[in-house]
């Protein structure tokens, strides 16, 4: 927008009549004409700074209550990363290499107890969007992909450090997130492979992701993975091999999960075929379908983590301690809020509510695990 396409608005005629005062009234109290409110009213005087002020003196409320810009709606470029699921124009947005990049609010992803708010709406060709918040603050607003339950904690203690900092999580497998990192959808991916005896899981995958891309893994959290069942796990399952023989229904992750990788590592080592596993090829997305899944009686296991299975109230019997990781390329490092992000890693409190998360631990917490 250039100076002067800016437009002041007026409500000082809804404001002066809520108080039962009619214009010579007002006029009296602030020292001028009644033509000058007059002329306030119908928009054709806007008042300097004193006389502002002492508008909103006498009618008790802020300056910026009785006059205010409109902005315009200006479209802009932006590229879309997912196909809504319903006729819906609300995303998110943010700023990722001098580009706009969006991320539909629709289904189930623009809902958690109340609606998710929208930075723009989209244009009906899909190809631009009128932003809803200033530009700055979609300058200061980075992406993180993953599936941590905890990166909701993370985001909360980042707008405690610095409340002008925006951190929009969405959530999606550690495969799809170092994909999308790699593709420029993002600014940091979280993955939480297991270890095998090959190495560092996380860090290899990264590396076959961002290949030619300088990056940091750094450590975000300790959790324990596992099988979500129904309280008092009625069926007696001890560990991956109780799954096979059909008597036992799992609902799995999808391809790319790291616990449908978990899963099948463990199917392997026991020399267990997915077909011994009933339920193998039922897949959800999220860890919570899992969960209701089990809590509903639609399935007897669910894979999952210890935090999620406590949360509705389920039983758990764990497979292995893994590490989330967040994955930085260096040269996001220069974002203006990637240094709080950064620093938050650091900080005591954020350490102490990871700890109190059931299956969770801290004490890796922002340690620099490779350099790609």
């Amino acid at each position: 927008m250039k100076p002067g396409d800016e437009k002041i608005l007026c409500r000082l005629r809804e404001i002066r009549q809520s108080k039962g005062w009619s214009q010579i009234e007002l006029a009296q109290n602030v020292g001028v004409k009644r033509q000058a409110i007059y002329d306030m009213e119908s928009g054709k005087y806007v008042p300097n700074t004193a006389l502002a002020l002492r508008l909103a003196r006498q009618l008790e409320c802020r300056v910026e209550d009785l006059f205010f810009e409109e902005i315009p709606d200006i479209q802009q470029p932006v590229t879309l990363i997912e196909t809504p699921e319903l006729d819906d124009s609300r995303i998110e947005v943010a700023s990722i290499r001098g580009r706009l990049v969006g991320y539909p609010l629709a289904g189930k992803k623009s809902f958690n107890h109340g609606f998710r708010p929208a930075d723009g709406l989209l244009s009906p060709d899909g190809g631009k969007v009128n932003l809803l918040y200033p530009q700055e603050a979609i300058d200061r607003t980075i992406i993180l992909l993953g599936c941590d339950p905890a990166f909701s904690v993370l985001r909360a203690h980042i707008l405690r450090h610095a409340p002008a900092v925006r951190m929009h999580c969405r959530f999606t497998s550690s495969y799809n997130s170092l994909r999308g990192l790699a593709a420029g959808h993002a600014h940091i991916a979280g993955t939480h492979l297991h270890n095998t005896s090959s190495g560092e899981a996380n860090v290899t995958l990264a590396r076959s992701f961002l290949k030619g891309t300088s990056a940091k893994v750094i450590a975000f959290s300790l959790l324990e993975e596992g099988l979500m069942v129904a309280p008092g796990n009625p069926h007696g399952i001890r560990d991956v091999s109780d799954l096979a023989g059909g008597r036992v229904r799992l609902v799995n992750r999808e391809p790319g999960a790291a616990l449908r990788s978990l899963l099948d590592d463990y199917l392997n080592r026991m020399n267990l075929p997915h077909n011994t596993v009933a339920g193998y090829d039922s897949e959800v997305q999220t860890h919570a379908d899992g969960a209701q899944k089990v809590a509903f009686g639609f399935a007897d296991a669910a894979l999952g983590f210890r935090a999620v299975a406590n949360a509705y109230g389920l039983d758990f019997v764990p497979i292995q301690v893994a590490r989330c990781d967040l994955v930085l390329p260096d040269d996001m490092a220069d974002h203006p809020s990637m240094r709080v992000l950064l620093d938050t890693l650091q900080s005591i409190e954020l350490r102490k509510e990871l700890r109190a998360l059931p299956g969770y631990e801290s004490s890796s917490t922002g340690s620099v695990i490779a350099e790609l």
